[in-house]
């Protein structure tokens, strides 16, 4: 059974910073993502990143602001957020796929790729 547990979540002004992380309960040797949803809006991409950590995508509203990284001995997927905008003020989910490791830009941008999830973490950025 696994499970993905997100924290770093906060309130922060735009400009700020903060640190997304999800803990996962295995070694998985496949993608990790990241996707938001803000209030009455449809889930949103943000970022992915293959196992060996070589191969990164993010969607082009956070590039060059958010940065996804992983330590895989300790498990753990993160989401560095930069230069926040309250346009990404949403609740971000961590995901896992535990089949295929990596794929076109066109499947790992789709939530149903992923085979487990996080609860999430609420992500407010303040004007």
């Amino acid at each position: 059974q696994v499970q993905l547990v997100e924290s770093g979540g906060g309130l922060v002004q735009a400009g700020g910073s903060l640190r997304l992380s999800c803990a996962t309960s295995e070694r998985t040797f496949s993608t990790s993502g990241w996707f938001r949803q803000a209030p009455g809006k449809e889930r949103e991409f943000v970022a992915a990143i293959r196992w060996s950590g070589g191969n990164t995508y993010y969607v082009d509203s956070v590039k060059g602001r958010f940065i996804i990284s992983r330590d895989n001995a300790k498990n753990t997927v993160y989401l560095q957020m930069n230069s926040l905008k309250p346009e990404d003020t949403a609740v971000y989910y961590c995901a896992a796929r535990s089949r295929s490791g990596w794929g076109p830009q066109l499947v790992i941008r789709d939530g149903n790729w992923y085979d487990y999830w996080g609860q999430g973490t609420q992500v407010t950025v303040s004007s």
